[in-house]
């Protein structure tokens, strides 16, 4: 994607390190840029503030002892950020471009007493994924305050629970907290600061809800999210910036295109202050070499150096890439015609049941079923994925069982009923298999032949390479809009043995998140696997009763 900064509904393409007009613009009757009834935007906070942060001394790198530069997207983004009609603003830039530094002049500016936003009896609200993780951050908001802090006047809380700067004369402070909503009930910030939103667990978008909401207790607050883009659009941080809501200011750099991570251009767009940072550089420069020599390394390049959106696989492997993945949902879906496979996916009560369907011509389309209990609003929450579940049922590409696990019988008539029919063969694994033949006990399904594999690299290798095999042949053809399997192959990743042989990493096998839900890949993995062998590979041993 270029570069896009987001003001009250205007999206306006740049390139990196030029500046926006001052002036906030809606388009004439021509196309042309025109002033806004609001006019020239009064910028004197946002200047002084620049002008402050000038004042600042770095203190650790290659510029350590030098003043802080702010860099001209820097510039910009505060200019919007802090515009007197914003009260929302979401940065995302892929790592080490300077968005720590910044976000720390920022909280200092809010608590010392020079600071341009420094009000009366105000808290700023520094907010990480963990007190741990944001712990770095706030040691830059001390080591930009250095000696200053030290004085009687402010009261310092630095320990393994606690971060919080507080002035005893105007009683202004900052106070750093972990992204646990349960906690985050009863503040009142006029500052919210949410340092890198995407890596936050479950419960993040009760979190940002909890944030968002107690905004409304002190008049002119804002909320201000930076980091890199989450890899779920449905993830709260990725509404965000694709807001175009009036008071909102958003700006995202990131690369429009993955597939070369030796593309200097993409570089640009997603690290803005390449030109001004030469290590920065240098160390793109070896990560690119080494992500285009190892696969494991592609997705993390992907994700932290040119903010691509996916997941962050450092030591793994992804099941697909997203670029390819993204070519194969548009191309034209291939028509319902040859052999009808399914590949089945059972999960108990804290997990979803899946069914995948592959055509001979390789269309491909899937169902997943939750229990009733807990709903889909808890099971969110839970497993921190937005709205991805209310859009997935919405869009059929979900449903939810009359019981409190998976009413697999009630899963397979509904499949029946979307892919034409019962299948030509089930292709499934052991778990759950002894409540798979009871589903199936009826005589009408005895002459669909049920074909088990190993969970093991032996079969599951297998099927991997066959999987992605088909999908580099463009032989796969993913029904749109495909809103669960998308996302569950933003999570599927597969660990190797030390023969090479890969396979579905399952529970937290190579990293996976413990929350991750990855059903609906396992399905199709299974059900292309094996739909798209030769008739003769394809032909089962035997019918239901003796298992392959």
């Amino acid at each position: 994607m270029p570069i896009i900064l987001r003001r009250a509904g205007l999206d306006t393409p740049l390139v990196a390190g030029t500046l926006r007009e001052k002036q906030s613009f809606a388009q004439g009757p021509a196309g042309e840029p025109q002033p806004s009834k609001k006019g020239v935007v009064s910028e004197a906070l946002s200047d002084r503030l620049i002008e402050w942060l000038g004042g600042l001394t770095v203190t650790q790198g290659r510029h350590a002892g030098k003043p802080f530069q702010v860099l001209p997207w820097q510039r910009e983004f505060i200019q919007g950020a802090f515009a007197p009609d914003v009260d929302e603003a979401g940065l995302s830039v892929a790592r080490a471009n300077g968005k720590t530094t910044l976000l720390a002049g920022v909280a200092l500016a809010s608590v010392i007493e020079d600071g341009p936003l420094v009000q009366p009896n105000a808290e700023t609200v520094i907010v990480a994924a963990s007190l741990q993780q944001g712990r770095i951050l706030f040691q830059h908001v001390l080591a930009f305050g250095g000696d200053r802090l030290k004085s009687k006047r402010y009261r310092i809380l630095n320990n393994t629970q606690h971060g919080q700067i507080i002035d005893r004369e105007t009683g202004a402070s900052v106070k750093l907290i972990g992204s646990d909503h349960k906690k985050a009930h009863g503040l009142a910030p006029a500052l919210t600061l949410a340092d890198e939103p995407a890596q936050w667990e479950a419960g993040g978008d009760a979190m940002a809800a909890a944030l968002k909401t107690s905004r409304g207790k002190i008049p002119g607050s804002r909320f201000i999210a930076l980091g890199t883009r989450a890899r779920n659009s449905l993830h709260w941080f990725s509404r965000m910036l694709a807001s175009e809501a009036p008071g909102k200011y958003m700006q995202t750099h990131a690369a429009d295109c993955l597939d070369d991570p030796a593309d200097t251009a993409q570089w640009a767009r997603a690290n803005p202050s390449l030109l001004h940072f030469p290590d920065l550089r240098a160390v793109i420069q070896s990560e690119a070499r080494d992500a285009a020599n190892d696969p494991g390394l592609l997705a993390s390049f992907q994700s932290l150096r040119l903010n691509g959106g996916v997941s962050e696989v450092e030591g793994r492997d992804m099941l697909i890439q997203p670029a390819l993945w993204k070519e194969l949902m548009e191309v034209p879906e291939a028509p319902p015609e040859g052999r009808r496979v399914w590949g089945i996916d059972l999960g108990g009560s804290a997990a979803m049941s899946a069914v995948a369907c592959c055509w001979g011509s390789g269309r491909l389309e899937t169902l997943a079923m939750f229990g009733a209990e807990p709903d889909l609003q808890a099971r969110s929450l839970r497993d921190g994925v937005g709205e991805l579940y209310e859009t997935a049922r919405a869009a059929g590409d979900l449903i939810v069982s009359g019981k409190r696990i998976p009413d697999i019988p009630a899963l397979f008539e509904e499949a029946e009923a979307r892919f034409g029919g019962r299948p030509d063969a089930i292709v499934c694994d052991r778990w759950r298999i002894a409540e798979l033949k009871d589903a199936l006990d009826d005589p009408s399904w005895q002459a669909v032949p049920l074909i088990v594999r190993g969970q093991g690299f032996k079969d599951g290798s297998e099927d991997v390479r066959a999987w992605r095999r088909a999908c580099a042949e463009r032989k796969v053809s993913p029904v749109g809009p495909a809103i669960l399997l998308t996302a569950a192959l933003a999570e599927a990743v597969t660990i190797s043995d030390p023969a090479g042989n890969e396979k579905l990493a399952k529970d937290s096998e190579g990293g996976r998140r413990k929350n991750a839900r990855d059903d609906v890949a396992a399905a199709a993995v299974l059900a292309v696997a094996h739909a798209r062998l030769d008739k003769e590979q394809a032909a089962p041993k035997a019918a239901y009763g003796g298992l392959v």
